[in-house]
């Protein structure tokens, strides 16, 4: 743009008007863009917050890698292709995993859930034992049990209650079962232990030792459903890949922490883009008052537009003049909501002033800076467009002063 047009457009917004309305609106305008670019950035930033707040429960309790058949259900692995993996560059730690879909009983309650088979080398990759509020881990000696206090509340299961055992049932693979005989494979446990991360990963598992569930499934010594690997943040998933299926006779691939959890991942991408969409709608509406604003000036400045055409100013310039001072409206505005955002933003991450209702945990709040660039980008684009909608055709009507 012309410096002319620029210095024009630079004296109308920072000079006031001698019509006290024409000054009231120029501020609302302003005002209201301040408004929904800080409220854009505090919306993104309070949501990332509760998406890394509500994930870190969940991926808490998941592998960085899991190494699963391609085909099939299970997965031979001698010990020695597990030291082969675990010693592999950028893998911290590896250790093998049944999971399976049993039925429990208790008394005479019962529930659907998923035995999580483990050995002891499976803390190393996820600190479960952690995770354990009420009694203690899993022993790896005998048939003793780690459960959800979801689990747990629905079956009325006690810690370290020899009057009642947990029975787990699975159906037995030979479907072909003598008379008076049970087609289900069943072991009996006992509840040592109870964990507690989140309402549906507490109703989803219950924790033991491998040899249990092998037992209980038919399996043999070396047969898992998985690996699950501890690896350094730095190692790709491609890299890992590449590294890991020469190893392996078996078709096998290799599933990260993201896609474990991909329908919860699909679920937060849906609403992060929800709520971006709701409050680029307000921001829409917030620059109709700079729409306003602008032809309120265009109306307020016609005499000044017939001096500026009479000292040799083009239709053109004076249209790039309201034009700028529309783009200098949102771009300013814009650049102080940013910074009203950030100011709020950053207080409540190091000065907590807002916080869960009913609780005493501070409001999670995460500041990105990708953040501040997509709410500018996209206050840019709008103020460009309304801008470019409010000053249509000026040029054109400018050359009528000329007559």
């Amino acid at each position: 743009m012309a410096p002319f047009s620029l210095k024009i457009a630079l004296r109308y917004f920072f000079s006031k008007s001698s019509q006290t309305v024409i000054n009231r609106i120029n501020g609302f305008a302003f005002f209201m863009v301040v408004v929904a670019t800080a409220s854009l950035f505090v919306v993104l930033s309070a949501f990332g917050g509760l998406r890394d707040f509500g994930l870190s429960f969940s991926e808490s309790f998941d592998p960085d890698y899991e190494i699963q058949p391609l085909q099939g259900k299970y997965l031979e692995v001698s010990p020695d292709l597990r030291s082969k993996v675990g010693a592999l560059a950028g893998v911290s730690a590896v250790a093998p995993q049944i999971e399976e879909k049993v039925f429990l009983s208790y008394g005479e309650k019962n529930q659907v859930a998923y035995l999580k088979a483990v050995d002891h080398t499976y803390t190393a990759v996820i600190p479960v034992e952690g995770l354990v509020a009420l009694g203690d881990w899993i022993s790896f000696e005998g048939a003793d049990v780690v459960l959800g206090f979801g689990l747990a509340g629905n079956l009325g299961v006690g810690v370290y209650d020899y009057t009642t055992f947990l029975n787990l049932s699975v159906p037995k693979k030979n479907k072909q079962s003598l008379l008076n005989q049970s087609p289900f494979n069943q072991v009996s446990s006992v509840v040592v232990g109870l964990y507690q991360i989140n309402e549906e990963l507490d109703k989803k598992y219950v924790f033991s030792r491998l040899e249990l569930a092998q037992n209980l499934l038919d399996l043999r010594p070396q047969q898992y459903t998985s690996l699950v690997l501890k690896t350094d943040p730095t190692l790709s998933q491609e890299a890992l890949t590449e590294r890991l299926t020469p190893l392996f006779d078996t078709p096998i691939k290799i599933v990260s922490r993201a896609e474990q959890n991909a329908a919860l991942h699909k679920m937060l991408n849906i609403e992060h883009r929800a709520i971006y969409f709701i409050f680029t709608l307000v921001m829409l509406i917030a620059l109709f008052n700079v729409v306003g604003a602008l032809i309120m000036m265009i109306l307020d400045k016609q005499k000044q537009m017939k001096i500026l055409l009479s000292m040799g100013a083009t239709p053109q310039k004076i249209h790039q003049i309201f034009f700028l001072l529309g783009l200098l409206i949102c771009t300013l505005g814009g650049l102080v909501g940013l910074g009203l955002g950030s100011l709020l933003v950053l207080l409540q991450t190091y000065v907590p002033f807002i916080t869960v209702p009913g609780t005493s945990l501070s409001y999670p709040v995460l500041f990105e800076v990708k953040n501040l660039f997509i709410v500018m980008a996209t206050l840019l684009v709008l103020g460009t467009l309304s801008t470019a909608w409010a000053t249509r055709g000026l040029g054109k009507k400018t050359t009528a002063y000329t007559a």
